[in-house]
C-alpha cells in the first residue's frame, strides 16, 4: 500500500507540475502562448486565458485529497485539454517532434489516474 501511494502522489505531483507551467504562459497571454495557441493552431485569442484558467484549475484539483467527482472532471477535461492539444498539432502540422513530446503528459495523466482508482479501490483515497 505504501509503494501505491508514493506512486501515486509522484506520478500525480509531476504530472500536476506539467499542467501549471503550462498553464503560466497562458495566464499571463504570454507571446510563446499566443505564438503557439493563436497563430500556429488557429484558435481565437480569447481562448488562451480560459486555457490557463481550466489547466490550473484541473491540476490543483487533482492534487487535493478528497472531491471524488470533482476530481474524475479534472481528469476528464485535463485530458480533453492534451488529447485536443495533440490532434490539433497534428491536423495542422503533420507528425512531428511536438506530438512526441505530448505522449509524456498523456502517459503520466493515465498512469496518475489509474492509480488514483487504485487508491480508491483500497480505501486509502
Amino acid at each position: 500500500m505504501k509503494k501505491l501511494n508514493v506512486a501515486y502522489w509522484i506520478i500525480t505531483a509531476i504530472f500536476a507540475a506539467f499542467m501549471i507551467f503550462s498553464a503560466i504562459p497562458d495566464l499571463m497571454v504570454s507571446e510563446d502562448a499566443v505564438k503557439v495557441i493563436s497563430t500556429g493552431l488557429g484558435y481565437p485569442h480569447y481562448i488562451i486565458v480560459f486555457l490557463g484558467v481550466a489547466k490550473l484549475l484541473g491540476a490543483i484539483t487533482i492534487l487535493v485529497p478528497g472531491f471524488k467527482s470533482l476530481k474524475e472532471w479534472a481528469y476528464a477535461g485535463l485530458f480533453f485539454d492534451l488529447f485536443g492539444a495533440t490532434y490539433s498539432i497534428i491536423s495542422t502540422g503533420g507528425l512531428n517532434v511536438q506530438v512526441t513530446f505530448m505522449i509524456l503528459p498523456l502517459l503520466f495523466l493515465f498512469l496518475s489516474y489509474f492509480l488514483w482508482k487504485k487508491r480508491l479501490q483500497a480505501g486509502k483515497a
